[in-house]
């Protein structure tokens, strides 16, 4: 497996094509919207971040045969768009009412709560269109772009993110047991993360095993990506994760208020395990994804 020095040189090599992409993305949605929409649509975007699922999923795509180049990041940043329009909403005085995101003034607080709700929805079929015209680009079929995006779309809406958000505001105030966490969180972390993997493989032609272990190894990391946010969230300052306010503050259940850090820090690395495991039961050789489980529960922001 990578070392740490090995795949922080890997994410900083990966940022690169991505921030490409993201600017192609944002150059070519911009243009149809009013000015106030497409200022908003841009910051939300090209705020930074980790750019963890564009990642994951030009690594899986690599790793089940796929050759990487324009194309295959463009397809990447289509997840990254559904991720820009989630944070952009979630941080509206109507959810979350956050001033500060990636250390930077939350979107509506530097463009306005109108055009950063007109952005952020922008972004849904933005997203979709995106993920259909690189598929075509990387030679898939008609089907075969379709059943990607219909895998970003059902991870963005109802049955995922969206709905985890709503769990999530429903869970305000509330001590929430086990299984509702793992719930909500399946949804509203776990499930773009989750597809992040599925459309690599999906657009690289891989079998459905393959896709299935890909699926699982996403759910995994989804589940340890949100017990790892919840650690630092009781443990670090709003400074140094350039967020505000804490799901602590929003009176939010969180795995260290229901487990403890202890316990939760071990949950973590035994989904980190349940990911590698699923890789590993069909033979899927890709080192970089098992580094890139690690590097979910060992981040510093």
């Amino acid at each position: 497996m990578p070392g740490t020095a090995e795949l922080t040189a890997y994410l900083e090599v990966q940022r690169g094509p991505v921030e490409e992409a993201l600017a192609r993305a944002v150059e070519a949605f911009a243009g149809d919207l009013a000015s106030d929409v497409a200022e908003a649509l841009e910051y939300g975007v090209t705020t930074g971040g980790k750019r963890l699922r564009p990642v994951l999923c030009v690594t899986a795509f690599e790793a089940c045969g796929g050759s990487v180049g324009e194309a295959a990041y463009d397809l990447a940043a289509s997840l990254e768009l559904i991720h820009a329009y989630s944070l952009m909403h979630d941080d509206l005085p109507c959810m979350d009412d956050a001033a500060l995101r990636r250390g930077r003034p939350t979107s509506h607080r530097a463009h306005g709560e109108d055009a950063t709700m007109r952005a952020g929805a922008a972004l849904i079929p933005a997203a979709a269109l995106q993920a259909l015209a690189a598929c075509e680009r990387l030679g898939s079929s008609a089907e075969q772009g379709r059943t990607v995006a219909k895998a970003l779309l059902e991870a963005a809406g109802a049955g995922g993110m969206v709905g985890g958000q709503w769990l999530d505001l429903l869970g305000e105030g509330q001590a929430l047991g086990a299984e509702e966490l793992d719930g909500l969180h399946r949804r509203k972390t776990g499930a773009l993360l989750q597809a992040s993997l599925v459309m690599g493989g999906l657009a690289a032609g891989a079998d459905q095993d393959t896709v299935d272990a890909l699926r699982e190894y996403g759910a995994a990391i989804g589940l340890a990506f949100q017990i790892a946010d919840d650690i630092l969230d009781a443990t670090e300052s709003a400074e140094t994760l350039g967020k505000n306010p804490s799901d602590i503050e929003l009176g939010k259940s969180t795995y260290v208020s229901l487990y403890g850090l202890e316990e939760a820090r071990a949950r973590a690395k035994a989904e980190v395990g349940r990911a590698v495991a699923a890789l590993s039961r069909v033979g899927l050789e890709a080192p970089m994804l098992a580094a890139l489980a690690r590097y979910v529960v060992e981040r510093e922001k």
